[in-house]
């Protein structure tokens, strides 16, 4: 049996206080609200069922959030940001991974300004960048409708910049491929993933191509290296082609490498970001949002332990050191319960 080397408690002990103080909620219930709000987060439960265990309603707390929903998430994206420069400390140059992630809610439209006509859904766009075996956020933005590809990668890239960072490489995956983005993104190295069906070519290719977009005049379009390579599909023992656009010397083997090594790690952070989103029934914009920030937070200080702990450790050593915090209802049995699990994942390293 491997003994697992655990972070020091207090450490531990010190993010459970730091996450109050970031949910730093007005009135006499918001310490309530806070803690219903971070504890639903860590047992993966919903807002409305957690709530009662602290005393306050589902509805005082949509009421908390909706009136102060906005500041709190803009002091949590900062709080994010601080982790992350912390971890990169005296780090000038970076390489620079952009995205968006969709989130479905079922049953009623979403209220607000989410990016799906339907009202059921919208994208969360995050520029992140790994260090250290950490992909740590560095920029966040909420596509609202109406909303660009070029606005969405331009309002990134500026936080990164203000940030104090040099971009040495940007990676964007298919959805970003337009004539507007390729153009704002020139002034940097870059590669972006290109859908095989716009370019039609489909055999093995390096070598220039030029935009035919319909939407712009000819002196509009964009010329760049275009990179087509083949993957074999095995069961219909036929190939698939895909396409990367590059202004970088390099050989077509190593961009390849190099957009998967910079890009892959952010479709990662995604996958952690929602295992601590809560569920809601609540159908505001302003709510939903601040509840995958808070996800997005719990995330980012999860990364200070990337290497020592996993992600389920994390939430189970969090939840074991702050029963009187985040667990108050059904403590001795929901306590055992989580003992036993994170003794399981111990004796499994």
């Amino acid at each position: 049996m491997v003994t697992p080397v655990l972070p020091h408690q207090n450490n531990v002990q010190q993010i459970g206080y730091k996450l109050l103080s970031m949910l730093n909620f007005k009135g006499k219930k918001g310490e309530e609200v806070a803690r219903t709000l971070i504890s639903t987060c860590l047992w993966n439960d919903s807002v409305e069922s957690k709530s009662r265990a602290y005393g306050v309603s589902p509805q005082t707390v949509r009421n908390y959030v909706e009136e102060q929903g906005v500041e709190v998430i803009e002091k949590l994206l900062e709080s994010a940001r601080k982790i992350s420069l912390k971890v990169l400390k005296g780090v000038k140059e970076i390489d620079l991974s952009i995205d968006w992630t969709t989130k479905t809610w079922y049953g009623r439209p979403v209220e607000g300004l989410g990016s799906s006509e339907e009202g059921n859904s919208w994208n969360y766009a995050t520029a992140t960048t790994k260090f250290n075996g950490k992909v740590l956020l560095l920029a966040f933005v909420t596509q609202v409708k109406g909303m660009t590809k070029e606005e969405i990668v331009k309002a990134l890239v500026e936080q990164v910049v203000a940030m104090g960072f040099k971009i040495r490489l940007i990676t964007l995956d298919a959805g970003f491929y337009t004539v507007d983005v390729l153009n704002f993104i020139s002034q940097f190295k870059y590669i972006v993933a290109v859908p095989v069906g716009d370019v039609k070519v489909f055999e093995e290719f390096d070598g220039d191509y030029t935009t035919n977009s319909k939407r712009h005049r000819r002196d509009e379009q964009v010329e760049f290296r275009l990179l087509v390579y083949s993957k074999e599909k095995v069961r219909r023992k036929s190939l698939v082609y895909f396409a990367r656009t590059t202004n970088l010397d390099l050989s077509k083997r190593e961009v390849l490498d190099l957009y998967n090594k910079v890009r892959g790690p952010i479709e990662t952070s995604y996958r952690n970001i929602k295992a601590f989103l809560p569920f809601t029934g609540s159908t505001k914009f302003v709510f939903r949002t601040l509840i995958f920030v808070l996800a997005l937070v719990l995330y980012s200080l999860y990364t200070i332990f990337k290497g020592e702990v996993g992600r389920e450790e994390f939430r189970l050593l969090l939840i074991l050191l702050f029963p009187d915090l985040f667990n108050p209802e059904n403590f001795t049995f929901n306590i055992i319960e989580t003992l036993i699990y994170t003794i399981d994942l111990f004796l499994r390293r």
